[in-house]
């Protein structure tokens, strides 16, 4: 559905009861009053045009939303006011008033990304998409339509009746939109690909303020893009998934002493290497400080789409004997992503940074070496809890990665099996930013050094564990990026999503 803004306006005027509360001479003089390129003007106007959606900040919606965020950092930005649509027509006004003004403005989803910016803006308008968060299944339940403000718990919550899953999230907390033009890692990407590849059309905003469907036969560039190219092209309002038959699964998390870190990082290693032969199988390991008790310990994070305990490809995982805590269960999916909600509390300040490698164990091993020697400074942080992750990407995965149009991440078989690494680091007081963003910096420099050293660092940059200053789209290789690049311009040759829209990754 094409709808031109400037209808919107009109028909919002001349034909709804806004018309009665916005006086004629007022809307007549609109485009006059816009030129006072102020976001209290677009935060005025947007009170008279979408009534009772807009919160100013001595408002108890506006306090709510802002410490709803799961980063405090994300809720120290104070926005002139926060606007909450209902409706894809509510936010091309929005944005017909927002560029009109040239106001710069910031999207929520879930609001889990934890960098500055990415969720929240200083000074000018934030959209909350938060009560776009409908779940509706088709008919002949192959597809299921969600909004952009959803929760990964609504979605698994709503179909879980049904046996049906899509690809999405771990974390039921993290939103749907965010993750997804992230790219989205999920518990079934070996099977199915990453939750951006099962995406069978979006709902877009434009910057022109019409509302569209973007799939693979109406414009096919735009739909490759939005898999993986974040918030560069429009604003996502709702997103229509491929539906999956999904029952009950095993998996949980079980915790080991220090001492075992070698053997698990060989079996994620060698699981790295034969995925494929159970692509119903993943697997994290994480090395992390516990402060309370000053000790280090190795969390695994194994599961199975199916409910059979201990599947054979995880063997050199769950055999390993005298866990020091064990949650393997058969349950459902909702369940596990809800235990993974637990390890990622929100309310804290956090930082998160990634890098990728070629599958090697005994790099890995050097990079935890590095951590833990980068990380001693800050142990005795307040409320520090420090935590690099290592997950497969593997020729399983990546074989998905070239279905439904491709996605324009840049990794393909001839990359074989890869390492995802993340960083996680949570603490307590501002005062301690400077020193935690100092050790992650000095870390990743070391760590880049090394892998490079050994011809083992891979270019690619996953978005969703990417903090504000890494370059997420060079890792997509030149020829990627510079098509993203172009297809920016191209619909969106107003710039909006570039400028006016400072916050996430952005193209350049």
């Amino acid at each position: 559905m094409k709808v031109s803004h400037l209808a919107v306006l009109g028909g919002l005027f001349a034909k709804s009861s806004l018309g009665a509360v916005v006086p004629r001479d007022v809307a007549a003089d609109l485009h006059t009053s816009f030129i006072q390129n102020s976001c209290s003007t677009a935060c005025t106007f947007l009170s008279a045009v979408l009534w009772g959606k807009v919160s100013l900040p001595d408002s108890t919606v506006y306090k709510a939303q802002q410490t709803s965020l799961w980063a405090v950092q994300s809720s120290e930005s104070a926005p002139t006011c926060r606007l909450t649509p209902t409706s894809a027509l509510d936010v091309s006004v929005a944005l017909l008033i927002l560029r009109t003004v040239q106001c710069q403005f910031a999207v929520r989803g879930a609001g889990h990304a934890p960098f500055v910016g990415a969720n929240n803006i200083d000074g000018g308008v934030t959209i909350d998409l938060t009560s776009l968060d409908s779940v509706t299944l088709t008919k002949d339940k192959t597809e299921l339509r969600v909004g952009g403000g959803a929760h990964w718990s609504q979605v698994y919550n709503y179909l879980e009746p049904y046996n049906l899953t899509v690809i999405g999230g771990r974390d039921s907390s993290v939103g749907v939109g965010g993750l997804t033009l992230g790219g989205g890692i999920s518990f079934f990407s070996a099977r199915y690909g990453l939750a951006c590849d099962n995406v069978n059309n979006f709902q877009v905003v434009f910057a022109d303020g019409s509302i569209r469907d973007v799939n693979q036969k109406t414009y096919p560039d735009l739909f490759q893009a939005l898999k993986g190219g974040g918030n560069n092209f429009g604003i996502v309002t709702r997103f229509d998934l491929a539906t999956y038959a999904q029952g009950d699964m095993w998996g949980g998390l079980v915790q080991y002493t220090e001492d075992k870190l070698e053997t698990f990082v060989d079996a994620l290693s060698n699981f790295g290497n034969r995925q494929a032969e159970d692509p119903d199988c993943a697997a994290i390991v994480s090395f992390i400080y516990y402060q309370a008790y000053g000790i280090n310990i190795v969390n695994l994070n194994l599961e199975g789409a199916k409910p059979v305990v201990n599947p054979a490809l995880l063997k050199n995982f769950t055999d390993v004997p005298s866990p020091m805590k064990s949650t393997m269960r058969v349950t459902t999916l909702s369940n596990i992503t809800d235990e993974m909600v637990t390890g990622t509390p929100a309310g804290s300040r956090e930082q998160f940074r990634t890098m990728t490698i070629k599958n090697s164990p005994s790099l890995i091993l050097e990079l935890v070496a590095l951590f833990k020697t980068q990380t001693a400074p800050i142990k005795a942080v307040e409320g520090v809890f420090p935590v690099i992750s290592f997950q497969v990407i593997s020729t399983a995965t990546i074989s998905q990665f070239t279905k439904n149009g491709g996605n324009p991440l840049g990794i393909t078989a001839d990359d074989g099996a890869l390492i995802l690494i993340s960083t996680s680091i949570r603490w307590a007081n501002a005062a301690d930013d400077a020193a935690i963003y100092a050790m992650a910096d000095k870390f990743y420099a070391a760590a880049k050094a090394t892998s490079t050293a050994q011809g083992l660092l891979h270019p690619y940059v996953y978005m969703n564990y990417a903090d504000a200053s890494q370059d997420v789209f060079t890792g997509y290789g030149a020829a990627n990026k510079a098509k993203l690049l172009a297809t920016a311009k191209k619909y969106d040759s107003f710039g909006v999503f570039r400028s006016l829209l400072p916050g996430g990754h952005k193209l350049k």
